[in-house]
């Protein structure tokens, strides 16, 4: 049985090698908060975002996908439809740095190598850590605490991706990120000397959105998919 399993390895290993392509590139968007302070818009970018993007296509219905995105987070209570926020008045302004990884699946084969133009929907899902600095709010004006923390939280996106010429790939994104934090926008302060100036729904936890362009580069050895 020992025996069988390396051999079984070694198989899969070797076509692995000879089946592997890659993407690397970029994302370029912007970014909303949904959160305690602004408005509560689920797609409304008012930030700018820009990140790098890796993809090993696993197969033609499928790929491993790894991200890093730099994002500008802005809110304003003034744009909220909210009357006890257009009140309250109160403005955000920070920035996170997120590593998300997952799986990207295709609705349509997407065979980059089969000489074809090929495009296909997608949806991806995984796991995202995001570093932010925290904040209060004290007479109304943010204030830093001048501490960082991490916000773990799960993405998920759907998007439309093309090959439109050889080798390069242009995809358009949306991508909510439901995090495990509500202490993003400074509602939830996180030093315990701070924890009188909570406010809003301490239950409720922060979403943040990606909405923009992914362009990447392929290459890699070219899979096969018949046989001689």
């Amino acid at each position: 049985m020992r025996h069988l399993t390396i051999l079984i390895l070694s198989i899969l290993t070797i076509n692995f090698s000879y089946s592997q392509i890659h993407e690397i590139g970029g994302f370029a968007g912007g970014s909303n908060l949904i959160g305690d302070v602004g408005a509560t818009n689920y797609i409304a970018p008012n930030a700018p975002s820009l990140g790098l993007l890796y993809k090993w296509n696993r197969s033609v219905r499928h790929s491993w996908r790894a991200s890093i995105i730099y994002s500008d987070l802005k809110a304003y209570d003034s744009k909220s439809d909210d009357p006890r926020r257009q009140q309250r008045d109160y403005s955000f302004d920070s920035n996170l740095l997120e590593f998300s990884a997952g799986m990207e699946f295709t609705f349509i084969d997407f065979d980059l190598h089969s000489g074809d133009k090929v495009y296909t929907p997608y949806l991806y899902g995984g796991l995202s850590t995001a570093r932010h600095n925290n904040y209060y709010f004290l007479n109304g004006a943010q204030r830093p605490e001048n501490t960082t923390s991490w916000a773990f939280g799960i993405p998920g996106a759907i998007g439309f991706k093309a090959s439109f010429i050889d080798h390069i790939v242009l995809g358009i994104e949306i991508g909510a990120r439901y995090t495990f934090s509500d202490n993003i926008d400074g509602n939830n302060p996180k030093k315990p000397e701070y924890q009188q100036y909570k406010f809003g729904n301490i239950n409720n936890n922060d979403w943040y959105v990606f909405s923009g362009f992914t362009l990447t580069y392929t290459f890699g050895q070219n899979p096969c998919y018949c046989v001689d």
